[in-house]
C-alpha cells in the first residue's frame, strides 16, 4: 500500500527519482499513465495488469469503458527503475500533468500519483473543504 506525500524534483532528462518508501514495491517495475485531475498514475505492473482485466471485462459496447480505456491504454509507459530508483517520465504525460521541475509523489493506496507542486497545492486547497463535508454513505461501511 501507497501512503503518504513526497517532495522530489524531476532532474534535466526527465527523470523521477521515486521515493525510498515506494522502491521495493516499485522494483519490479512501473506502468505510468495519464490520471485524472492532470495528475500521472504510477502502478506497480501486477496492480496495472488487474486494472487492465478489469477494463477487459467490460462490453465493448460500454461506451464510457472504451473511451477510458483509449486513453489508460494509450499513454500507458512502462518503465524499470535504474539502480538510484530513477524513472523517466515520457514527454507527453509530462506535458499532460504540466510536471516541470517540483514534483509532489503522493501515496494513494495501490497506486502513486505525480502532481506538479503547484498543482497539487491548488488541487488539495480546492478540495479539503469537500473532504470535511463529505457525508455519511460516501464511503462504503463509513469511518
Amino acid at each position: 500500500m501507497f501512503l503518504g506525500t513526497h517532495t522530489p524534483r524531476l532532474d534535466d532528462k526527465g527523470r523521477l527519482i521515486l521515493p525510498a518508501k515506494f522502491r521495493d514495491e516499485l522494483a519490479g517495475g512501473v506502468v505510468l499513465t495519464k490520471g485524472q485531475e492532470r495528475c500521472l498514475y504510477g502502478f506497480p505492473l501486477d496492480e496495472f495488469q488487474r486494472i487492465a482485466g478489469q477494463l477487459r471485462a467490460q462490453p465493448m459496447t460500454h461506451k464510457a469503458a472504451r473511451a477510458y480505456s483509449r486513453v489508460f491504454f494509450a499513454s500507458a509507459h512502462d518503465e524499470a527503475p535504474d539502480k538510484q530508483g530513477r524513472v523517466t517520465i515520457p514527454a507527453h504525460l509530462r506535458d499532460y500533468a504540466g510536471l516541470d521541475r517540483d514534483l509532489v509523489v503522493i501515496g494513494a493506496s495501490s497506486r502513486i500519483e505525480i502532481w506538479d507542486k503547484q498543482a497539487w497545492e491548488t488541487y488539495l486547497n480546492d478540495s479539503e473543504d469537500d473532504f470535511a463535508d463529505i457525508e455519511e454513505g460516501v464511503l462504503p461501511g463509513g469511518l
